[in-house]
């Protein structure tokens, strides 16, 4: 019996372990983090290598984004067949290749492969961590456990901005040669290549997880791993439990997300609501694009990528914080809260825009409008990294029945990946637009983060405590 039996209460399992099997998991969060997070500081440099414009900047930035939809529709139903633990050391390698071959790419079609092969890795581990992470999780403890998959994304998004301030810093510029005569932009690159290969060696350590065992009629496996988690007494009723959910349907299948036919079950529904609401309220403007952003309104390139490190900082605290309140006031306040404050910061963000004025060719936010817009930015960052950031992903990793938990979260991250990549592309050419500017972004943004408000409070249902075999359609 685990020493933390003392710790944790009643709690007979090993909590250490599953915290640290947890980790590995999560592991694949911090490369959905850095991956996504990298191509800010890279983008003037992809600009002048490639020769590309804004409509070219644009899908180059984005492109990894269709390898994320591809790989989190494909994920969910081949860890069915095949495992979570599986599919996390095919996307570990994928992001190996694409870490290494987006650095070396000489022109657009190359890196936009390798963008999307590293898209594929991102999307399936967007699926798998939270699936694994839920599935070995004891339900006391799975909400702050998968909230650590945020933690992970955002420390990740934090590694990436730092590891490219720091690069421009000692270069004197992303456009500049760097060691061994490679331009700094590609070195941004290649530093993701430690913690995909750490990713891949770790997870050749943990367990699979023991509801996939069950699926695969492996019970003594399962029971093994169970035994390990929540202790001998609860393993054996969990696996009865786990049996029993399965016993009444056929083994996981695609279409078991269809209901009657043609329509989508309500829940599924649900999951697509969540995971496209967290992409409308432009999130990931601020993480691919914040180098563009406060350079298109007056801040030097080192003094942007420095807002992007506030940026991250802001946001590992963030998610700290709702980590701590997540299993204690639930999933549904804490989106509510999120949605609430993220309307408000991204309208003020809208109003300091609309003052934005050109001289002598440089745009400006005149007076106070600049420090109130950084603010307001990080305040947007705060509430959203507290809320939608970390919740979507815990929610979306337990509501659905296990009949139906990897092709709903393969539907949802499908859905989810999908408006991250219209998002992405349009940005720039937003941005472009004299008529739309970062003004009209911002609103369009503020809208759907205000809709998202009415979404949660009467579509989402609360999920704290509850075992997985208790998710119901």
């Amino acid at each position: 019996m685990s020493d933390t039996t003392a710790v944790s209460g009643r709690f007979e399992g090993d909590f250490a372990f599953v915290l640290l099997i947890s980790c590995v998991a999560t592991i694949g969060g911090f490369l959905f983090g850095f991956d996504s997070g990298v191509i800010n500081g890279t983008v003037e440099g992809l600009q002048v290598a490639f020769d590309s414009e804004s409509a070219g900047t644009g899908f180059n930035v984005a492109s990894m984004l269709l390898g994320c939809a591809a790989g989190a529709a494909l994920a969910g139903r081949l860890s069915d067949l095949f495992g979570r633990r599986t599919m996390m050391i095919v996307a570990a390698s994928c992001f190996i290749v694409s870490a290494w071959g987006s650095g070396i790419a000489s022109n657009s079609a190359e890196f936009v492969f390798y963008r999307i092969l590293g898209g594929l890795a991102v999307g399936a581990a967007s699926v798998m961590s939270p699936a694994y992470i839920s599935e070995i999780a004891p339900a006391r403890f799975r909400g702050r456990l998968s909230s650590i998959q945020q933690v992970a994304i955002i420390t990740g998004l934090f590694v990436a901005f730092l590891s490219n301030y720091m690069i421009q810093q000692a270069a004197g510029s992303a456009l500049n040669e760097w060691m061994l005569g490679y331009e700094a932009w590609r070195w941004m690159f290649w530093v993701e290549l430690l913690p995909a290969t750490f990713f891949l060696v770790a997870l050749l350590f943990i367990p699979e997880s023991p509801r996939f065992l069950v699926v695969q009629g492996k019970q003594e496996q399962a029971q093994g791993v169970l035994t390990r988690i929540s202790g001998e007494r609860k393993a054996e009723a969990q696996v009865g439990e786990i049996e029993r959910s399965l016993a009444a349907d056929h083994k996981p299948r695609m279409s078991d997300v269809v209901a009657k036919g043609t329509l989508l079950r309500p829940i599924v529904w649900i999951g697509i609501g969540l995971a496209t609401f967290q992409q409308l309220v432009g999130i990931n403007v601020v993480f691919y694009y914040g180098a563009v952003l406060w350079q298109a309104v007056g801040f030097s390139e080192g003094d942007a990528l420095l807002i992007n490190v506030i940026s991250g900082l802001v946001s590992i605290i963030a998610v700290i914080v709702a980590l701590t309140l997540i299993d204690r006031i639930g999933r549904k306040p804490l989106l509510l809260v999120g949605s609430i404050g993220m309307a408000v910061t991204l309208g003020i963000l809208v109003v300091c825009f609309s003052q934005a004025v050109r001289v002598d060719g440089s745009v400006s936010l005149p007076g106070a409008y600049g420090l109130i817009a950084l603010l307001a930015a990080n305040g947007y960052v705060m509430f959203f990294n507290g809320s939608w950031g970390p919740v979507m992903w815990v929610s979306l990793g337990e509501m659905f029945p296990n009949q139906i938990r990897g092709s709903g979260l393969a539907v949802s991250g499908f859905f989810q990946w999908i408006s991250n990549f219209l998002i992405t592309l349009t940005f720039p050419l937003m941005l472009a637009s004299a008529a739309i500017g970062l003004t009209g972004a911002y609103g369009f943004y503020a809208v759907f983060a205000f809709i998202s408000i009415f979404f949660v409070w009467k579509a989402v249902r609360e999920t704290k405590g509850m075992e997985l075999e208790e998710m119901t359609n």
